[in-house]
């Protein structure tokens, strides 16, 4: 079991609403930059320590980098949220998240689509693998 998982499963309602609370604000059609900053904004007048893009060690056979890493939106070190403004989520969008979820050692992911009428039909939850489901 990951260490986070238990606190990152009991922060994505929160997310979520956070999320809602954006598109209810800003609603579906707009570029990704916008709904990435704007959750930013809210989970932060929620109270939650949420940031975006990080310089991490990237290991590959015995050898080691720092990279940039350009995800969304990493709210409180333990779940990732990736931002999309599409017609359709595709399946190298789940597999993208969990790239970066193993990166980053994040036990939880959110996939969310804001090109959408309601929200929450745009929202898919990932697990690493390792966590339990």
């Amino acid at each position: 079991m990951h260490a986070h998982f238990n606190k990152a499963s009991g922060l994505t309602e929160s997310i979520i609403g956070a999320a809602i609370e954006v598109h209810r604000d800003k609603g579906p059609g707009l570029v990704e930059s916008i709904y990435e900053w704007c959750l930013l904004q809210e989970l932060e007048l929620r109270g939650l320590a949420a940031e975006n893009q990080r310089i991490v060690r990237i290991s590959y056979k015995g050898r080691s980098r720092d990279e940039p890493l350009r995800f969304d939106v990493l709210v409180e070190g333990c779940v990732l949220v990736e931002v999309k403004a599409v017609e359709r989520i595709l399946p190298i969008h789940k597999a993208q998240l969990l790239s970066y979820m193993k990166l980053l050692d994040v036990p939880v992911g959110l996939l969310i689509n804001f090109n959408i009428a309601k929200l929450t039909d745009g929202v898919s939850r990932l697990i690493l693998p390792r966590a339990p489901a």
